[in-house]
């Protein structure tokens, strides 16, 4: 997009000084000092030359006047942009981020650019120089002053990741800051930079470095470091008090000062003190750079050159097109060579809302991506998606040839030259609420970073690619049939393919099979009733909403979210797979109502008696934000915003879940056993005289109870906990009571079933769900985050009671309690705060909750450490969250005839 040219420029001579002073008006960023630092070798040469600099920067004066001793230095301590928010050197707060430009550069941008305009003028600038405030370009462009950038990356680039995190509200920041640069006239661009699509012509210039003023040999001997010991420099801001480098870190042979060669390391391996292996290929290296350090002052003989007038040929690109690729480039988060990304949808809204459209609307390009053409929707920059994508490129272009079972049977499975429906659905993590959900609590959940795939064709059974062994069943070649495949079988013990024939789902009349038949189908093979879960989307949108499906349908599901971890894997997998189908068919579906369907796909096709918050979360959730919704079935009241200060995690006990299990369905009854009992004893006492002074209307409200959750916890303790037994058999509540009022869950007469745990367990909990909720708007305080973390913990102390602990969970529970004590002492520092066991219960996933900040992370390593130490299992760490089904939306996509066109 770039089209960069080396500059080759004789150094400012004594003829460049002796011309007129030149003004430079040169706004430096408010993200740290670095950048003031690197400006400063830069205005040393312009003042050398005689000209005259105002720098604008929130830096302190003393960065720039201990370089430079001239009267000519103007220092104007203003800040105009706001860069990153970080708790630490490695933890950005991307919402705090968003938030801090919007309050220092956007909500009082009027009032800046009047500002900032007006005292141009004053100082007659003849060039505004930026490193790299946005709104400095726009600003010269309205006085009428020719401005240029100086940098290694641009803040529209930075900032599109962080709205991905931070959720689309923040949009308009990222259009505005392109916008912005499009004004700029150049960019002179620094080694080691990003891609800066916004700026079309480019200058590349050396590194800008301080002068040398000692040789190595120098700092070798005033450190005292003999010359055969290797030096490591490990220095970068905002590094916590505290932290210590461990002797353990280093190779033998080392010690912690300098080095030349650079590796990356990933920011695991470095909290974890595993350097060795990055050391060794370190030192291996023959230092990368090998241009010139004369950035200084080729840098600054460009920007005099300017400023006297100099024109530069370039592009004719419009402000509009720059700003187009500004975008693309700026949205891109994998940075894969060679791949283009076309324009979300919601910048082209704001363009279109700021009446500046980002593309030429007479010649709209269409969207792709690696092999495809996107025909609706957007992959939103999500690399899973794009990962997905990129694997049925993949799968159209190898065909049969590929060794795996699974892959083969997918590459035969589409016609890859017909339309393809993409959708996603995240998995959830718990943060509160859990198996209360079925008894109408309050419930509060994040989606995973982790998601499932859906990809589905539909095609008339007379084109339908079948597999060889459908084949031989389909001789007619009229019969609509249904072919899965699902990736990852191996790693499950199942069967990677399934297939069937609709007409299985209809009964001899034509009308949908009963649910119960359906289960019983699917129950034949154990390594097929995987497909229930999928298939039986396809079931309920008959039975549900009265759907006939005449063509053949073939299916790809590709889950990131691991099976048995208690964060909804099956949900995931409903949700994407019922959102796919609804889009190939053109049924408008709300999310909520893609929630309560497949709830029915669980319930009664699966037969795993869950309640519907997996489905909503799946279905409704927003990234990095807490779904709020009373299930009574499924009222959602909102989105809770989840404060910067405050981060959730998950971790894997290893120890498998399943809603489908005894111990998770024995409680389920007993809570319903449990609440029909407490209307029994209501309806008695309506009866009594007793009722009257106790207050008729709530006895008869208790008498007519619907959720144990509309039961508050005192009337609970005060008229009905004595009267409720420890237990009961199952023959005995028959006997005197009859139905337990469940549909999905069937009372055995020889079992028996705790009462008072599972009974109580939803009706405290729904008051600790409400007061967390509460907690969470809160002012931030100490006090706030150790109330969240004591409600996690008395939420896992019920979940025991009712019978749904595990070993597993207990221990890393245990273990963030003893992280937690660290706050207590006068050495440490303990950042994380409360822990509960998630879902289902009986294994699974921790939920945790922690200050958003490198200590935290630090911490949950450890607790990773000590439970493999202790367990042998590494359990995997869930992190991050990403957008619902609803929100994603769906691909339409279809195979490329010819290359995608080059922007």
């Amino acid at each position: 997009i770039a089209m960069p040219t080396l500059l080759q420029t004789a150094p400012m001579s004594e003829s460049d000084s002796s011309r007129s002073p030149l003004v430079f008006a040169y706004y430096v960023t408010g993200h740290g000092f670095g950048h003031a630092t690197r400006v400063v070798e830069v205005v040393r040469h312009l003042i050398s030359s005689g000209h005259r600099v105002h720098v604008v920067s929130a830096a302190p004066e003393f960065v720039f006047t201990t370089e430079i001793h001239s009267p000519n230095l103007f220092i104007r301590h203003v800040l105009l942009d706001s860069g990153s928010v970080q708790s630490d050197a490695l933890t950005v707060d991307r919402r705090a981020s968003l938030e801090k430009y919007c309050e220092i550069a956007v909500e009082p941008r009027d009032s800046i650019l009047a500002t900032e305009v007006e005292w141009l003028k004053s100082i007659k600038a003849n060039l505004v120089v930026s490193d790299v405030v946005p709104i400095a370009c726009r600003a010269a462009a309205n006085a009428g002053i020719r401005s240029v950038c100086l940098t290694n990356f641009s803040w529209d680039f930075i900032y599109a990741e962080y709205v991905m995190a931070a959720g689309h509200h923040h949009q308009s920041i990222v259009w505005q800051i392109a916008e912005d640069y499009s004004h700029c006239e150049f960019l002179i661009r620094l080694p080691g930079h990003c891609p800066m699509p916004a700026f079309h012509d480019v200058i590349d210039i050396p590194l800008v470095v301080r002068p040398l003023h000692k040789s190595r040999e120098e700092v070798r001997r005033e450190l005292g470091v003999p010359d055969n010991v290797k030096l490591l420099i490990f220095n970068f801001g905002g590094q916590p008090t505290g932290w210590k480098l461990k002797e353990e870190y280093l190779p033998a042979g080392w010690i912690c000062l300098y080095y030349q060669g650079g590796v990356e390391m990933i920011r695991r391996d470095l909290l974890a003190g595993c350097w060795a292996p990055y050391l060794e290929r370190a030192v291996t290296l023959k230092p990368c750079y090998d241009g010139g350090i004369d950035g200084g002052e080729v840098a600054a003989k460009i920007l005099q050159d300017t400023a006297m007038g100099k024109k530069r040929s370039k592009l004719n690109l419009s402000g509009a097109r720059r700003l187009q690729d500004a975008i693309i480039l700026g949205f891109q988060l994998q940075r894969a060579p060679g791949r283009d990304l076309s324009v979300p949808e919601w910048y082209q809204v704001t363009g279109d809302e700021a009446g500046t459209p980002l593309v030429d609307q007479t010649q709209k390009s269409p969207k792709f991506v690696e092999g495809f053409e996107i025909l609706h929707g957007d992959h939103h920059g999500l690399i899973d998606t794009i990962s997905f994508l990129d694997s049925l490129a993949t799968l159209a272009k190898i065909g049969g040839h590929h060794q795996e079972r699974e892959h083969l049977a997918a590459a035969a499975l589409f016609n890859w030259e017909e339309d393809i429906v993409v959708a996603r659905a995240p998995g959830r993590l718990d943060v509160m609420g859990g198996i209360a959900d079925y008894s109408g609590s309050l419930v509060l959940l994040m989606p995973t970073r982790e998601a499932c795939h859906a990809a589905v064709q539909r095609n008339h059974p007379s084109k339908q690619k079948l597999w060889k062994h459908a084949e031989a069943r389909h001789h007619s070649r009229d019969t609509p049939i249904l072919e899965i495949v699902s990736f990852g079988s191996e790693l499950s013990n199942r069967g990677p393919t399934f297939d069937m024939d609709l007409s299985d789902f209809l009964e001899e009349d034509g009308k949908p099979i009963s649910y119960e038949k359906a289960y019983q189908y699917f129950s034949k093979d154990p390594s097929q009733k995987w497909a229930a879960y999928v298939a039986g989307t396809i079931l309920v949108l008959m039975r549900e909403m009265n759907v006939r499906f005449e063509d053949s349908i073939s299916i790809l599901v590709s889950s990131t979210v691991p099976e048995g971890k208690g964060v909804s894997s099956s949900a995931s997998v409903e949700v994407s797979t019922m959102s796919a189908i609804a889009a190939a068919h053109g049924l408008e579906i709300s999310p909520r109502d893609v929630a309560l369907l497949c709830q029915k796909v669980e319930n009664y096709v699966v037969g795993a008696p869950c309640g519907v918050m997996d489905q909503m979360a799946s279905a409704c959730g927003e990234a990095n934000k807490l779904l709020a919704m009373i299930c009574q079935p499924a009222e959602i009241l909102g989105l809770v915003e989840i404060p910067s200060h405050v981060r959730f995690w998950g971790i894997d006990s290893g120890i498998r879940h399943s809603v489908g299990g005894s111990d998770y369905g024995s409680v389920r009854i007993g809570a319903f056993i449990g609440k029909t009992m407490i209307r029994s004893f209501a309806s008695s006492e309506t009866n009594s005289g007793e009722a009257e002074e106790k207050s008729s209307e709530l006895i008869e409200y208790d008498a007519s109870l619907d959720y144990l959750c509309n039961l508050s916890p005192h009337r609970f303790q005060a008229l009905f906990a004595s009267k409720l037994p420890q237990s009961i058999t199952g023959e005995e509540f028959m006997e005197k009571y009859g139905d337990h009022g469940d549909s999905v869950t069937t009372i055995d007469r020889k079992g028996t079933y705790h009462i008072m745990a599972p009974t109580k367990h939803p009706i405290y909990e729904n008051f600790r769900v409400q007061a967390f909720k509460a907690l969470l708007t809160a002012t931030p305080s100490e006090e706030q985050v150790i109330g969240l973390g004591e409600l996690m913990y008395q939420c896992h102390d019920s979940y025991s009671a009712c019978g749904l602990g595990s070993d597993g969970t207990d221990r890393l529970v245990r273990l963030v309690q003893k992280m937690e004590k660290l706050k207590h002492s006068k050495t440490e520092n303990g950042t994380l705060y409360g822990a509960k066991i998630t879902g289902g219960g009986s294994g699974g996933t921790v939920c945790v909750i922690g200050r958003s900040s490198l200590r935290s992370s630090e911490q949950i390593l450890e607790i990773q450490r000590k439970y493999k130490e202790a367990t042998g299992f590494m359990p995997y760490v869930f992190e991050g969250s990403s957008p619902g089904a609803g929100k994603f939306g769906y691909l339409k996509i279809r195979k490329n005839s010819a290359p995608p066109p080059s922007t």
